[in-house]
């Protein structure tokens, strides 16, 4: 892929709210766009990935390890969504493993690369910045919503464990 062919998937991304067309190009000649297969794992728990990860099309099922080779899934990300924006902020290792639920396209964004704009257009970098924690708490409000759905089911039908 290259920044011509990625500038559509970026265009249409919450990420990019707010942008000029230019800014989106920028943002493009940085970016790297790729297929993943279904069950290709996208970031490692417990590994550090200092990419911005835009999921441009398909989803991603956010498991956790249960030991044992088990894992569950914690939630599932959409087309729109955003992956690895913590770590990428932080540098800190990934607390969840993510994984293709069939075939997703993925536009991921480097760190150092992504620092690299900050002197060549500082709003842009604003912006952006700004979009990754508006994206991030939309996905935190799904994530409560459906916790707060599942405590009143097990409160209502007083399941056992």
């Amino acid at each position: 892929m290259n920044a011509e062919t990625d500038f559509p998937y970026l265009r249409s991304s919450p990420l990019t709210a707010g942008l000029t067309d230019n800014q989106v190009r920028a943002l493009a000649g940085i970016a790297y766009c790729r297929r993943l297969e279904d069950g290709e794992v996208l970031i490692d728990e417990g590994k550090v990935d200092n990419s911005l990860h835009i999921l441009a099309e398909g989803g991603i099922a956010v498991t956790r390890d249960m030991g044992k080779g088990e894992y569950t899934t914690i939630h599932a990300l959409r087309t729109g969504d955003l992956a690895g924006e913590m770590g990428f902020i932080s540098g800190r290792p990934h607390t969840a493993t993510l994984r293709s639920l069939g075939r997703s396209q993925i536009c991921s964004v480097e760190r150092d690369a992504f620092k690299g704009l900050v002197e060549q257009d500082p709003w842009l970098v604003y912006r952006v910045m700004q979009n990754i924690v508006q994206v991030s708490q939309d996905i935190l409000r799904r994530m409560n919503a459906q916790y707060v759905e599942l405590t009143k089911y097990v409160y209502r039908t007083h399941a056992l464990f």
